[in-house]
């Protein structure tokens, strides 16, 4: 029985290891192709480590205008979208925590149906442009305020927190908005850091719904601007100097803007990782 054990785990090693080496690779490839020279990459001979070092092409995408509109635009949404889907959920997620709340299944059902069946991408358009919402900041809030598995994580979650709690809290005369804000919330920084996470993230990385209600260039987050850069080739030629210096490899300043784009997101990881593993399992698994 030991013996098995050993070849388990032996095993788990080795496909895990793998999963690692194919998740790392291509961010590994694409920052030793963007710090490398034309000539190398040309030849390709840039396979791991990088060739002929230089900074060449992120000096190329900082310099340009759009993408320092579209780092300050991101930001913009992921702090004010955040801090909106975590309130809109927290709300909603209190409410559906109490079983004796009025119609509390009927509501949980409405809310468990959209996971399945929504109106799709034209009904939403045409919601959002009837709102006024389009070309406004509050088309990249608004819309994705509420997802459906966050909430009934964040429900479960809620249900956890001893009602003593709460009680006592109404002996001291809070209202139910008091002890949401000064009881429950306070006890729930880890299901809060790890759906902030995963709306901070989808709002980092959605180029869709820019792309449908956004018009004005000034507007664009900065996913948008690098979906142009890799589909469109906007900011690139692939052969000439720039400026006498620089020579513009259009895959090498691709990758230059593509880890320009996801690193930063990727550094917030390991701030909240102890409470994203938390929140995800109590959320997950208590009822």
């Amino acid at each position: 029985m030991k013996q098995r054990y050993n070849w388990f785990d032996a095993l788990n090693a080795v496909l895990l290891t793998g999963v690692v080496i194919a998740c790392l690779y291509p961010f590994v490839y694409m920052l030793a192709v963007s710090v490398s020279g034309a000539g190398p990459i040309a030849e390709g001979k840039v396979w791991l480590f990088p060739k002929e070092f230089n900074l060449d092409m992120y000096r190329y995408v900082f310099q340009d205008g759009r993408i320092v509109s579209g780092y300050k635009n991101t930001l913009i949404y992921v702090t004010l979208g955040t801090a909106t889907c975590l309130l809109v959920t927290s709300l909603g997620a209190y409410s559906l925590s109490k079983r004796n709340m009025i119609l509390n299944k009927t509501f949980l059902l409405m809310v468990v149906f959209t996971m399945f069946f929504n109106g799709g991408m034209i009904p939403t358009y045409l919601v959002v442009r009837e709102l006024g919402l389009v070309n406004t900041i509050g088309a990249m809030i608004l819309p994705g305020a509420v997802a459906t598995w966050n909430l009934l994580i964040m429900v479960t979650f809620f249900r956890g927190i001893p009602q003593e709690l709460e009680e006592s809290g109404k002996l001291d005369g809070l209202s139910e908005m008091g002890i949401l804000f000064r009881i429950v919330l306070p006890l729930s920084k880890p299901v809060l850091a790890t759906i902030g996470l995963y709306y901070a993230v989808g709002i980092w990385n959605g180029f869709l719904g820019p792309l449908l209600y956004l018009r004005d260039h000034e507007l664009y987050p900065l996913q948008l601007h690098l979906r142009n850069i890799v589909l469109a080739g906007e900011l690139t030629s692939s052969e000439g100097p720039i400026g006498g210096e620089i020579t513009i490899v259009e895959n090498a300043l691709k990758y230059a803007a593509i880890m320009v784009s996801t690193l930063p997101i990727l550094l917030v990881y390991p701030f909240i990782q102890k409470y994203f593993v938390k929140g995800a399992m109590i959320g997950s698994v208590k009822g």
